[in-house]
């Protein structure tokens, strides 16, 4: 006992050597700041102004990347993969405009917007049908239709999108069939987005349903041979070569079954006519029959088979010649600009950081020369050199303190009242931009006490190495 009892007086005996007398200095050095109040507030808010922007931008990004999340997770299968022959279309190289470059010709390559792109053949389809770690292979077809009409508007043609639905992803629907994942549409059925409906002078999305749409696609014009039209002009006249040479179209109707709801977070259904993969093959052939663009596509979408990873399978494609993006490379690609932009806006908190830390240099060294004699006087009662440094820090430490907090708060506060204007201006609904979360805040507000603390480093240096005696003869 009497052994526990020696180990308890040293405990005591440090507790008040060091924890009790340093919690007495930071007492101190809230009171001393205080005798100097406007200076504090001043240095107090050129501070806040750097933990503002740095909070702001944390705010921005954390709703960016969950606002990208989102849209991750209502746009992409978490299973799916896009392949590709050509890595530029999964790599963020995929550029706009002309190519400058002379390039050899590729037969088996898809002009894009002026850029050539390696396309994936029925062969490579037939290919990747045959691997065992997917399923649902499904080319991307590209649909380009002349214009379309509604039953219920007459004389009226309409220029749409027409896309091929993702029968994986599950779509919010206002009206109709429901369109969770999994559930296919039919050949003859059409999903139409709400966007279409003030066009179509449509007040309900339920009056549209079991309207007909019907979807006109011209066929490129083929080249045919001289003695083909000779022998059509002697069997038929002039009727017969224009029948044989003239463009065709493809009239294909279908049932509107379901209307899409507006929604920012999924971003293919807002503008776009979706109808079933069969529908879309059809007319993506009949579109491109005779043309070097025949059965080639951009890009191909599949699933993993159950027990297989997304990046399993991609490393497999990737020994097989193709390339794919799963979606965490979607995901990681936008978080990359994301990161990009946080950066920037970042930089503009931390220079006005910089600036702050030379005023509370600036403050801390007007404060020693002004108290001078009380380090003096400290001294000659027996203060300790690291005492006085600590003084001097620990006060740099509560500006820091109060200017991270109200940075933090005026961020919080300025990201409640302008998220709803911020969202309605850009689309996001009921989505926020700005998103607090309290460790981001606790972060900043740490991070700026400890820059604080380094600036008045040199100040309490200065104030530490003060004669006793000198400092008492300073008037």
């Amino acid at each position: 006992y009497s052994t526990l009892y020696k180990l308890l007086l040293i405990v005591i005996a440090i507790n008040e050597r060091y924890f009790m007398r340093r919690i007495d200095i930071i007492k101190r050095a809230g009171r001393n700041l205080r005798h100097a109040r406007m200076r504090t507030i001043l240095t107090v808010l050129a501070i806040s102004v750097g933990g503002f922007a740095i909070t702001v931008s944390l705010m921005a990004g954390e709703g960016a990347r969950q606002y990208i999340d989102r849209i991750i997770a209502n746009n992409i299968n978490p299973k799916g993969l896009i392949i590709t022959k050509d890595k530029k279309l999964v790599a963020g190289g995929a550029t706009t405009g002309a190519a400058s470059n002379l390039r050899e010709y590729n037969p088996n390559a898809t002009s894009y917007y002026g850029q050539d792109y390696e396309s994936v053949t029925q062969a490579d389809i037939d290919k990747l049908r045959q691997n065992k770690q997917i399923k649902d292979v499904e080319p991307l077809y590209q649909l380009q239709p002349k214009y379309v009409s509604f039953s219920n508007v007459k004389d009226k043609k309409y220029i749409a999108n027409v896309m091929m639905r993702d029968n994986s992803i599950r779509t919010e629907t206002a009206a109709g069939k429901s369109l969770d994942a999994g559930v296919e549409l039919k050949a003859n059925e059409a999903v139409l987005p709400e966007s279409y409906l003030e066009t179509l002078g449509v007040k309900r999305p339920y009056d549209i349903i079991g309207q007909k749409l019907t979807v006109v696609v011209a066929q490129t014009p083929q080249k045919v041979d001289n003695q083909v039209i000779a022998r059509a002009y002697a069997e038929g006249g002039e009727a017969a070569v224009r029948a044989l040479v003239e463009p065709k179209e493809l009239r294909k109707e279908f049932t509107v079954v379901a209307v899409t709801k507006k929604s920012p977070d999924q971003m293919a259904s807002r503008s776009s006519i979706s109808i079933a993969p069969s529908a879309a093959k059809e007319i993506s052939e009949f579109s491109t029959v005779g043309t070097d663009a025949y059965h080639k596509y951009l890009m191909v979408t599949a699933t993993t088979v159950d027990g297989v990873s997304p990046d399993t399978a991609k490393e497999s494609l990737e020994k097989s010649g193709f390339h794919a993006m799963t979606a965490r490379d979607a995901q990681q690609m936008l978080f990359q600009f994301v990161n990009i932009l946080q950066t920037i806006v970042l930089s503009f908190g931390v220079l006005a950081l910089i600036v702050s830390v030379f005023g509370i240099v600036n403050t801390q060294y007007i404060s020693v020369l002004e108290r001078t004699q009380q380090i003096g006087l400290m001294k000659a009662l027996g203060a300790s050199r690291r005492d006085i440094g600590k003084l001097f820090r620990y006060e740099s430490a509560w500006i820091g303190f109060f200017g991270g907090a109200v940075g933090v708060l005026l961020a919080w506060i300025t990201g409640a009242a302008l998220n709803p204007a911020i969202s309605n201006a850009i689309g996001l609904g009921k989505n926020h931009l700005l998103i607090f979360t309290p460790s981001a805040g606790i972060i900043v507000l740490v991070s700026l006490v400890i820059v604080a603390m380094l600036a008045g480093f040199f100040p309490s240096r200065k104030a530490a190495k003060l004669d006793p005696i000198e400092a008492l003869r300073t008037e």
